[in-house]
């Protein structure tokens, strides 16, 4: 009794265990998943902001909305295709790698552009503006460079398999069709049995009738009523 009691204990005790894990799985699923929402939906917010800016700010003050768009676009879609190239192609990581070292300079320059927007002096501002641009150009340059790499790669290799695939398929239909050269075959033979032989040589086919002789013999001579009749010849 004792044992049985030991028992129930020890599985009441697991699954109690084992429902505060899924519990702690589920939670930090849902707070992860939140989390992503939350920075989509304000990574959202802050793009059309500084769509709003570069098109009605003019100046040093949009220029450096512009040069803040281009910049966090270009990023963020180099880090996107790059990710989900990884998942399948192991040399990207390498690629991946770069990219995050890249991001360090992204999110510094992105820091330095986002405190020059409240800048009051705009003609300091105006100054820094060739310096900022050409770190930007620099830096999207180099992640776009990374981005299409990876495309055109990624592209490489489903054409590589469309056309193995397409021969395989080729191969196949042409299997699958192999009765219509049978068919084929079979009539050939056929017709060549149905030929007749070629006809013997006259000298070779028999008589169509009995030979007829050089000469014929002649046939008795009519008798007409006018004519005597022949005397018996004597005999002496």
């Amino acid at each position: 009794m004792e044992a049985v009691i030991a028992v129930l204990a020890l599985l009441f005790v697991l699954f109690v265990v084992l429902g505060a894990y899924a519990t702690v799985k589920v939670v930090g699923a849902a707070k992860r998943s939140a989390d992503r929402h939350i920075t989509q939906a304000r990574r959202t917010v802050e793009d059309h902001t500084l769509k709003v800016k570069s098109f009605a700010q003019s100046g040093p003050a949009g220029e450096i909305a512009q040069l803040r768009l281009t910049l966090r676009t270009s990023m963020r879609a180099t880090q996107d295709a790059l990710k989900a190239g990884a998942a399948e192609d192991q040399s990207l990581k390498e690629s991946l790698a770069l990219f995050e070292r890249l991001s360090a300079h992204g999110h510094e320059l992105e820091g330095e552009l986002r405190r020059l927007e409240s800048e009051p002096d705009r003609g300091t501002l105006g100054k820094r503006l060739p310096e900022l641009r050409e770190r930007t150009n620099r830096i999207t340059r180099s992640a776009d460079s990374l981005r299409w790499a990876a495309r055109d790669r990624a592209r490489h290799f489903a054409d590589d398999d469309l056309d193995s695939l397409s021969s395989q398929i080729d191969m196949e239909t042409g299997a699958l069709r192999h009765w219509t050269t049978t068919e084929q075959q079979s009539a050939s033979t056929s017709a060549s049995a149905s030929v007749p032989r070629s006809a013997a040589p006259a000298e070779d086919a028999p008589a169509a009738g009995p030979a007829r002789p050089a000469i014929t013999p002649p046939g008795p001579r009519p008798t007409y009523p006018w004519q005597k009749k022949a005397r018996p010849e004597s005999t002496t």
